[in-house]
């Protein structure tokens, strides 16, 4: 795990197959696309990947179905959280052994109420069980969904433990001030935005960039807002960003993501979710995408087919 992550990550949809299994093909072509599209990198497996939903044997599969297509390591940022430690490690130590740039790893999430020492016991028996020097940790807080945060305390007791280990923090709250006092207690970490309207104020603020599922559909879009933060060009790239956002948070958001992607691509396969989930509604798809159409946006940075 060498490099650093920094500008463009998308937060990898996971294809599924008409079986309910991962489509190694579909997800290499559409990661092939997004690279080509001006993505630095890919994040498999996430929350937006839908991640939890997948064994242990199905994403170590997907991640090598990925690098064996032709993806660079070093432009993989791996999600490897499981609520069972174990399997986290297990999932760590391959990524780590794939030579995937980093591994993206949540706090310990089924369990709530969990304090600090808990959490950082939990990061701190997996880099100790992982015990490889190329091991680099971006740390993820998205509290909405875990209810669990990383603390700027365990990660000052991490970072004090591990130096090296720890390279980033990618914080999905959605909340600007939280991520500015991040990067400005945190400068030799990497980090990241979710959300990403936040995405010029935080490289004004010393981010590093964004993991973002947004990229998945319009990458031109983010990769635009990213390149032309703190110039004259940034407030459309944001506007369009935000009023995209303003309708598609109204949904679902997996299912509404997989949904327009099918449209984007004209590939119907890509509705499918994998349960607890379940595809968009029609009525809400085609309400979703009248929503978009009149803004704009089908017609605006739409992907060619994967």
């Amino acid at each position: 795990m060498t490099g650093t992550v920094r500008g463009v990550w998308c937060a990898l949809l996971t294809p599924l197959d008409r079986g309910g299994h991962v489509d190694a093909a579909r997800m290499i072509a559409h990661a092939r696309l997004l690279l080509g599209e001006g993505v630095d990198g890919l994040a498999p497996f996430g929350t937006t990947g839908e991640g939890q939903s997948f064994s242990v044997a199905e994403r170590m599969a997907g991640l090598e179905a990925l690098l064996a297509g032709g993806i660079p390591p070093d432009r993989v940022l791996a999600a490897t959280a499981c609520a069972a430690l174990p399997d986290t490690i297990a999932l760590t130590r391959h990524a780590v052994a794939a030579g995937c740039i980093g591994a993206l790893v949540l706090p310990p999430f089924f369990f709530k109420g969990v304090g600090d020492d808990g959490v950082y016991a939990s990061y701190a028996g997996l880099i100790d069980a992982v015990a490889d020097p190329r091991l680099r940790l971006y740390l993820y807080h998205i509290p909405q969904v875990t209810v669990v945060p990383v603390s700027s305390t365990v990660i000052a007791r991490l970072c004090r433990a591990y130096p090296g280990v720890i390279a980033g923090l990618k914080d999905s709250a959605g909340d600007l001030e939280h991520s500015r006092a991040m990067a400005a207690r945190f400068r030799e970490l990497r980090i990241l935005v979710g959300h990403e309207p936040h995405l010029p104020a935080m490289l004004a603020a010393g981010g590093a960039g964004t993991v973002c599922g947004v990229a998945n559909l319009y990458p031109r879009l983010v990769r635009r807002l990213f390149d032309t933060a703190g110039t004259g060009a940034a407030p459309a790239a944001l506007a369009e960003i935000a009023d995209f956002l303003k309708i598609v948070l109204d949904y679902p958001l997996m299912p509404a993501f997989k949904a327009l992607q099918a449209t984007l691509s004209g590939d119907e396969d890509w509705c499918a979710v994998r349960p607890p989930l379940a595809p968009l509604p029609a009525e809400e798809r085609r309400q979703m995408e009248d929503r978009l159409r009149r803004s704009g946006m089908m017609a605006a940075h739409s992907t060619p087919p994967a």
